[in-house]
């Protein structure tokens, strides 16, 4: 009896996914909540065992990722400046995929994903993963309540969802894998190798504002909870002195958005500037794309 999470091929031959990963990095949750519908609905249509690798913090990065024949990894970043965040290169060049099949996904905050799909692509393709299918999806921008407000929302949910089950229809239909039983890498959004640069915000004059050195400030309202040592995605604050930094800062916002006690924020002159230019410039809705292999949908 074939079984139910099969993945049916020409010639008879089947695939088996045992397991799908929902594998991310999400500072601010809105990576993690996309990557891990679109997991749990392909994990639900194709019968498998759902799974979760959450590299978001330093220990979650100290051993490299790695997958198996009969995985399907969901495999999640957000969109800094318009490609992968360069801080997740090193550890990402880490993973082994064993020709395990992989959905790369990126998250932006409503302006762009410019290369960072295409990037992502690319590196798990190295890793040893098949890509199938990708998506660019929307969620609250780190800088912002406003710019992107709330997303991933009820309807961004209601297309990840059908994103998530186009992707597990696609590789229950016979002929996945094509006569010769390649997969094609999927085709996306960007500039191929070498990539656009990153996104350089400009002042109305067109000179760059550079805003990599600035740090969040403390307030006196701050209890020492040290809760934002915890969820520091660089391990860079303090955790004796909790307005202090001893590593980079790169503008995740999980400490400002998750101070229980709003204690935390920007005041460099810069930053507020381009936190206002990306929210009136980029005002409109953004929608997701998502884009499929051949070998799916032929």
């Amino acid at each position: 009896m074939r079984s139910k999470n099969c993945v049916e091929a020409k010639g008879g031959i089947d695939m088996v996914i045992n397991k799908v990963w929902a594998a991310y990095f999400s500072a601010t949750d809105t990576t993690k909540r996309t990557v891990s519908e679109i997991a749990a609905v392909i994990a639900e249509k194709l019968n498998a065992r759902l799974e979760t690798l959450d590299f978001t913090l330093p220990s979650g990065r100290t051993t490299p990722a790695e997958f198996s024949k009969g995985d399907l990894v969901v495999f999640g970043t957000p969109v800094y400046a318009g490609r992968v965040p360069n801080v997740l290169l090193k550890y990402l060049e880490t993973i082994r995929g064993n020709g395990a099949l992989a959905v790369p996904v990126v998250l932006y905050g409503n302006r762009n994903y410019d290369d960072a799909l295409i990037e992502l692509r690319d590196l798990l393709e190295r890793a040893g993963l098949h890509t199938i299918a990708a998506g660019a999806f929307i969620g609250e921008h780190s800088f912002s309540e406003v710019l992107a407000g709330g997303r991933p929302d009820a309807e961004d949910l209601r297309r990840i969802k059908r994103f998530a089950e186009k992707t597990a229809g696609g590789l229950k239909q016979p002929g996945f894998l094509g006569e010769r039983g390649v997969i094609s890498p999927v085709p996306v959004k960007g500039t191929p190798q070498p990539y656009s640069g990153y996104y350089q915000p400009r002042d109305r004059k067109g000179n760059p504002v550079d805003i990599r050195k600035v740090t969040p400030v403390t307030e006196a309202a701050c209890t020492n909870c040290k809760l934002c040592a915890q969820l520091c995605p660089m391990g860079s604050i303090d955790f004796e002195q909790v307005s202090m930094l001893s590593g980079i800062c790169i503008k995740c916002c999980a400490c400002i958005k998750k101070c229980p006690a709003h204690a935390k924020h920007f005041t460099d002159s810069g930053y507020l500037y381009h936190q206002k230019e990306l929210e009136e410039g980029f005002a409109r809705r953004a929608e997701p794309e998502w884009f499929f292999s051949s070998s799916l949908t032929e």
